[in-house]
């Protein structure tokens, strides 16, 4: 790998031109502009054809963007095609504007106006490559040439504007903004303002594209700076951002330079487009929703947008994606979990509005994702506070401290010896094969209870192998009583250490209560047991029952 073929290809502006770093947040969202029909359309595989376009429009709208680049309508027959449905079927809003793109070349700017006539409202965006790059390599022209291309298309489509049936509005683009010198973009820019004459009642955008990431995010914030502060009819001009992801930071580059002035950003969803992708805006906006700015756009049920996007695109979604993946709110490791289970469990005991539970930067159920199956997940890694979790929010379980460990280690030697995730049911399962009475020798047939002046009486009928045995005991309380029974019927030996209960969900005019009790053996060992009734004490005694059972 030889670096010294690279060097820096931008070119930063005055150091004055920062005033974004003193802000430490986006106060506002900006003007969104979806170009998945365009740009992330070019650069699919497989093209939508014009029925997956009229579907994934559909959910552009669903999520509520306002502008929409909807093609490039000169390209190709689909391209023009679509546009023209949209138009003549009456199906643009009337709160949405539909952006089309075009080269600055006469013959495709007249396509491109057939193709809009008579829209309701569309945004005419016209660009042309003014880099250092573009302009010795490709086009081999002076900046008065490139300029000149630039004010030519400016005044076509101004004058094309007049002619045709509709409602237009300007975009222009200074494409490679990023490898071009911030004067000379600037001088363009202004140029072809000249020729359009923003107004109160004609705001026209200039878009600063990032058409591949040469810089740190801060260089571009500060040439965008530059420019929002050096550009005629500023407050009749909406700059615009369009990053596209090369190094990475295509998030980072909007983000700052939103805060060094820009209105409007245009991207994907999900970040689709040339290359590495433009800026995602699903990231983009859940990032200032994450600080509790609402970013005007929908994404409650996100489950719903990813399927619809793989399935016009062929595209996937990572699972790591922020926000969108399969995996983001997922916690495998036990220390995280736990820390998850005690978050929750904090939230609810202090019925707290603000979000701060530890690892999760936003509710899941905010984007319709589930605790169970998106935040608590169970493999060989896992903790006995997420599985715990799980248990008690899935299926009103609420396993003592000790027994949730000890079912930990069963879940994960499953998991560890199978080489797989385990789904929450699965937990249950084991949960219940280990814990619970089954196929017992020993059951209990009766039993009562007699309350003396300092104890509990009991009166038990065993029944084993089909044969019943009728034994009392007494004890400090009534599980004691059966424990003490339960030794004495026997012969065994063990200490009681633990017991919980609570009561689960309702049925009818009761309820079905939930017992866990833990005893150990002569060894120190540990033994487990759980029952469920809809009276306390016989899931106590069950719980009692299939310890003892583990034990022998």
């Amino acid at each position: 790998m030889d670096s010294s073929k690279y060097s820096v290809g931008y070119f930063p502006v005055e150091k004055k031109y920062n005033k974004w770093v003193e802000k430490d947040h986006i106060e506002k969202p900006p003007v969104w502009c979806s170009v998945d029909m365009r740009d992330g359309n070019q650069s699919l595989i497989i093209p939508m054809s014009l029925e997956e376009k009229l579907d994934y429009y559909q959910t552009l709208l669903k999520v509520g963007f306002k502008e929409i680049e909807v093609g490039f309508p000169a390209a190709s027959e689909t391209e023009y095609e679509f546009l023209r449905t949209l138009i003549d079927n009456n199906m643009i809003p009337e709160d949405v504007t539909v952006q089309v793109l075009t080269q600055c070349r006469e013959h495709i700017i007249r396509r491109t106006f057939e193709a809009c006539k008579g829209a309701p409202s569309a945004i005419i965006h016209f660009y042309n490559s003014v880099s250092v790059a573009q302009r010795e390599q490709v086009f081999r022209k002076s900046k008065e040439e490139i300029k000149k291309i630039a004010v030519d298309g400016a005044k076509l489509v101004k004058q094309l504007a007049q002619e045709y049936e509709g409602n237009f509005r300007f975009e222009y683009s200074p494409e490679s903004f990023t490898g071009t010198e911030p004067e000379y973009a600037l001088e363009v820019c202004n140029a072809v303002l000249d020729i359009l004459e923003p107004s109160a009642d004609n705001n026209v955008i200039i878009n600063l594209p990032v058409t591949v990431e040469m810089s740190l995010p801060h260089v571009y914030a500060s040439q965008v700076e530059y420019m929002c502060e050096n550009l005629k009819y500023r407050e009749h001009v909406t700059v615009s951002l369009h990053p596209h992801n090369d190094r990475g930071t295509g998030v980072a580059d909007a983000e700052l330079a939103l805060l060094a002035g820009a209105d409007r950003v245009e991207g994907t969803l999900f970040g689709n487009g040339e290359r590495t992708g433009n800026v995602d805006i699903i990231t983009l906006a859940m990032n200032m929703y994450s600080h509790g700015v609402n970013p005007g756009l929908d994404f409650t049920d996100m489950p719903a947008i990813v399927e619809k996007y793989e399935k016009c695109t062929r595209m996937h979604v990572y699972e790591r994606s922020p926000y969108a993946g399969s995996l983001v709110f997922a916690a495998f490791s036990g220390s995280h979990q736990d820390a998850i289970a005690k978050g929750m469990k904090y939230r609810d005991e202090k019925a707290l509005h603000n979000w701060s539970v530890p690892y999760i930067p936003i509710d899941p159920h905010d984007i319709s994702r589930t605790y169970d199956a998106d935040v608590i997940r169970v493999n060989s890694q896992s903790g006995k506070g997420g599985i715990g979790y799980l248990l008690e929010q899935t299926y009103g379980y609420s396993l003592p401290p000790k027994m949730r460990e000890h079912l930990s280690y069963l879940c994960k030697d499953i998991s560890d010896k199978e080489h797989r995730e385990l789904k929450v049911s699965e937990v249950l399962d084991i949960f219940k094969k280990n814990y619970f009475l089954h196929d017992s020798h020993i059951t209990i047939s009766d039993i009562h209870f007699f309350r003396t002046e300092n104890a509990i009486k009991t009166q038990i009928v065993f029944n084993e192998d089909g044969k019943d045995t009728l034994i009392q005991a007494t004890g400090n309380g009534s599980l004691d009583a059966v424990s003490n029974a339960l030794k004495k019927y026997t012969g065994s030996e063990y200490e009681l250490l633990e017991y919980t209960e609570h009561s689960m969900q309702e049925q009818g005019s009761g309820s079905v209560a939930a017992a866990y009790i833990g005893i150990q053996d002569k060894n120190g060992v540990m033994h487990w047991g759980a029952g469920t009734d809809t009276d306390i004490i016989h899931a106590s005694a069950n719980a009692l029952l299939s310890a003892y059972n583990t034990m022998k």
